[in-house]
């Protein structure tokens, strides 16, 4: 392993003297930026829904998860025990169970007496599985991402990002049941999985083999890029200037010296696979929302008494948005795109981790899956948002509907900050020192969602080209050289690209979940009836 990193990182050093040259930022910028508002803007194409441009791509969330939500009468809140239950590990000893009854799976060749020991195969339990999914979607978004909601849709943008992770929770457990049921598991015992088995082997089943393999192509290629460019460079990128800001460090090198470190402190944990990243997923992910949820607590308490002024603000925000602030359908968009860009439900990456799951139930792991959205989107994107309205209800820092961009907004002094500075700012008024914190949180939470990311595109890769050997060093080679490129410059346009990649995951991998749901619903059936047999 020690051979194979040197390897990996003797390859890096030659781009340190290309990262580096000055201007470099600027001309990938100025090459680039075409491309990228071309992407951004095909993948964001809309249509006019009462005076306001809907995106057809939330339109198709929106929809899909409604349906999701409703067909399986509200699992967000009816499984929500059930979810608890299995990934502490309550129902593990159904997997050691023999099942008198079963149908052969012809898609995946199984045999029906060899069925009850297919909990042998997989890689990683319940929560190792959560752990390494919720790294990949809790992150910057939480931190910038809601900042930037409420500046630019007001308070009630919230509202909306928390409807949206409430339906979101019903696409994620139909996509990952969908992804332990359609999985691959090597003659090694590596699994394979994600939407790219489920659209190909799950279309095929349906008489749809063809379309089955252009989607299941078109994500692998959407997701290999949206690893190199959202899932790592704009990680390593916020996480070396928020480093640098915070020591004050500067210098042409410096970018480059922190993005080595993290390829480094990365490519020891992607070389191991994925035991190896879920066993740090597990310990980091607990840490660092611990951390942050804890700061949040102490900042809601400290305005207890404002609470309810800022719970009013964004209910009546949702329906009767500020002046300036335009409709209530501009409203739901962005707060509805800034909860996509967050918990990614509907992408199907996610499905990608929890495939690995040791298990012989697709359903159990569905329904540990839907947890992630609430975590990631209800708990800890709400509290983000209640300590920047309490903020801002104190300090006026900002006039609501005076963002620049998804990115950055306006103070009221005229000045451009970017969403993390000003929840740095928001922490750091009650709790002094803590942009500190705030900063290790941040570099913890880019290191956790490039390790699990990588994992993403290493799997669309294998698929794409093969699981050899060779194919899996090139692809971290590659994904290692993006951490340091992301870290040395800025590069505005790769990350406004590979961000609408993310998005455009949606249409092939959603296009599956509304013909494969029906299985889904036989695989809950068949969990359900063996809990109940188990607990007689």
């Amino acid at each position: 392993m020690k051979y194979r990193l040197l390897s990996i990182l003797t390859l890096l050093l030659p781009i340190l003297t290309f990262a580096q040259e000055k201007g470099l930022d600027e001309k990938v910028n100025d090459a680039f930026m075409p491309v990228a508002v071309w992407w951004e803007g095909f993948i964001l194409t809309s249509i006019p829904i009462a005076g306001y441009n809907m995106p057809l791509v939330l339109i198709l969330l929106i929809f899909g998860a409604t349906f999701f939500t409703v067909y399986f009468k509200f699992p967000n809140i009816t499984k929500f025990g059930l979810a608890i239950n299995t990934v502490r590990g309550k129902y593990d000893e159904l997997d050691h169970h023999s099942v008198e009854k079963a149908e052969l799976n012809i898609v995946d060749g199984d045999l029906v007496d060899t069925i009850a020991d297919e909990s042998k195969e997989g890689e990683v339990s319940h929560f190792q599985a959560l752990a390494t999914a919720v790294s990949g979607t809790v992150g910057l978004g939480n931190i910038a991402g809601v900042a930037v909601a409420i500046a630019l849709g007001g308070p009630g943008a919230t509202f909306w990002m928390i409807i949206c992770g409430l339906i979101g929770m019903s696409t994620k457990f139909v996509e990952c049941t969908l992804g332990v049921k359609y999985r691959d598991v090597g003659e090694d015992g590596t699994v394979y999985g994600g939407p790219m088995y489920y659209l190909s082997r799950g279309l095929k089943e349906k008489g749809f083999t063809g379309l089955g393999k252009v989607l299941a192509a078109l994500f692998a290629i959407l997701c290999v890029g949206a690893s190199f460019g959202g899932g790592n460079a704009f990680q390593s990128n916020q996480a070396a200037v928020q480093l640098s800001t915070m020591l004050n460090l500067q210098g042409g090198a410096t970018g480059v010296i922190i993005g080595v470190i993290l390829a480094i402190l990365v490519g020891i944990v992607i070389i191991g696979g994925i035991k190896k990243i879920a066993s740090v997923t597990e310990k980091i992910v607990p840490f660092m929302a611990g951390i942050y949820v804890l700061a949040s607590l102490v900042i809601i308490f400290a305005n207890i008494k404002y609470l309810g002024e800022a719970l009013g603000m964004i209910f009546n925000g949702a329906f009767t948005p500020m002046a300036g602030l335009g409709g209530v359908i501009g409203v739901i968009i962005v707060g509805f795109q800034r909860a996509a860009f967050s918990n990614e439900a509907g992408a199907g990456s996610a499905a990608i981790a929890h495939s690995a799951v040791k298990t012989k139930y697709p359903a159990s792991e569905g329904v540990v899956a839907l947890l992630e959205p609430f975590i990631d989107t209800v708990v800890i994107c709400t509290m983000t948002a209640l300590v920047i309205i309490f903020f801002n209800m104190d300090a006026g820092a900002f006039e609501y509907g005076n963002a620049v961009n998804s990115t950055v907004l306006i103070t009221e002094t005229g000045n451009y900050i970017g969403g993390v500075d000003l929840t740095s700012m928001a922490y750091d008024s009650v709790i002094p020192g803590f942009r500190y914190i705030l900063t290790i949180a941040i570099i913890l939470f880019a290191f956790s969602t490039m390790i699990s990311w990588s994992y993403y595109g290493l799997q669309s890769w294998k698929y794409l080209f093969g699981r050899g050997r060779k194919a899996d060093v090139v692809y971290k080679i590659l994904f290692l050289l993006f951490v340091v490129i992301g870290a040395a410059a800025t590069l505005d346009a790769v990350i406004k690209f590979s961000d609408a990649m993310i998005l455009a995951l949606v249409f092939p991998n959603m296009v599956g979940l509304l013909f494969l749901f029906p299985r889904v619903k036989e695989e809950l059936n068949k969990y359900i009836v063996d809990i109940k047999g188990v607990s007689k």
